[in-house]
């Protein structure tokens, strides 16, 4: 236990001597430590804790709580790209190389306000999971999401508190301009079934992501070709970052969109915008005795199995109930045609 307080000890010395001061006091900022907790905490909340408590439980609908959060996150996200524009990206950086800004101006002072309100974002983007685990849709917490979220906070934090400005906000800058057509897309999906047909570009969304990945990598890396005054550890930090998730989301966009369009995807945050924030079209079977007497057979008759009419008995393929209906042969087990006889 010494030698790690020793260790500790060590590490908060460094970045008291090379952290960026005007960030040292700022939330969260003293130590990496509260943000690794949180991290982890997140972690284990969305894979073990939540789950588990939810198991015997109904899942939450959400719908109006869905619809004001990513109605917020636009609005964050908005306001954070904006600020990262009136901070430097607007006719004042330098998209070949631009090194941190030290001058106590008030652009330069709002560059620096950005980056820690960027990192904060990057907390409240965990309610996209945990409302995945109060609606329980464990299919939605894949391997892509959980990397995608919990390390974010981390990564961004050593930004924060070393580089507060400069060449790596153009991450923050892209992150945030894809993040407010991502919620947005998320918020008319939650609306429910009649804002669908307003959602085809699904699929240009993933694309807009992983463009959004490569720009990064190249702006990063040009620097290992160039003299900047800025360090080449935050080049190969932010560079490698893109890759690893261009990867990621290249794998989900290969699964989602080629040639596997009937199957869902592992890697599904992103997937069918019923499956994002909003709801999802079950297929449940629901053949009551009104649209049995409809003509309509809402869902599945597994493997020819009965459906129970409201008066207690029952009808089976070719077979007729007490009010003399008659399912017509199924193939496979899924009804395909339904009339109404009179038994004579």
């Amino acid at each position: 236990m010494a030698l790690v307080m020793k260790y500790i000890n060590i590490m908060n010395r460094y970045m008291d001597t090379h952290g960026d001061p005007r960030t040292k006091d700022w939330p969260m900022m003293s130590s990496p430590f509260p943000t690794l907790a949180v991290c982890l905490t997140y972690v284990y909340l969305v894979k073990v804790l939540g789950p588990r408590w939810m198991e015997n439980r109904k899942p939450f609908r959400l719908q109006n709580t869905l619809i004001v959060y990513n109605a917020a996150q636009v609005i964050f996200s908005a306001w954070i790209f904006y600020e990262c524009l009136m901070g430097g990206w607007w006719g004042h950086y330098n998209f070949n190389c631009q090194p941190v800004e030290y001058a106590d101006t008030p652009r330069v002072n709002r560059m620096v306000h950005a980056c820690w309100w960027y990192y904060f974002s990057k907390f409240t983007e965990f309610m996209d999971t945990i409302f995945f685990v109060l609606r329980k849709k464990e299919s939605q917490i894949t391997t892509l999401h959980v990397i995608h979220h919990g390390c974010m906070p981390m990564s961004v934090w050593f930004g924060v508190k070393f580089t507060p400005g400069g060449h790596s906000t153009f991450f923050g800058l892209l992150n945030t301009f894809v993040h407010i057509i991502m919620y947005t897309y998320y918020m008319f999906s939650a609306m429910g079934p009649q804002f669908q047909k307003y959602l085809w570009w699904k699929k240009y969304l993933t694309t807009l992501q992983m463009v959004q990945f490569i720009l990064i990598m190249v702006h990063a890396f040009q620097l290992l070709f160039i003299e900047c005054n800025y360090p080449k550890a935050f080049v190969w930090w932010i560079g490698m970052h893109a890759v690893m998730f261009f990867f990621l989301f290249n794998e989900f966009y290969k699964q989602a969109y080629k040639g596997r369009k009937s199957r869902p995807s592992k890697f599904q945050k992103e997937d069918a915008p019923l499956m994002a924030n909003g709801h999802v079209a079950n297929g449940d079977c629901q053949t009551t005795e009104k649209k049995l007497l409809n003509g309509h057979a809402n869902g599945k008759l597994a493997n020819g199995s009965s459906a129970k009419s409201s008066n207690g008995y029952t009808s089976s393929s070719n077979g007729y109930n007490k009010n003399g209906v008659v399912l017509a042969n199924g193939v496979n087990g899924h009804t395909t045609e339904l009339t109404q006889r009179k038994v004579k």
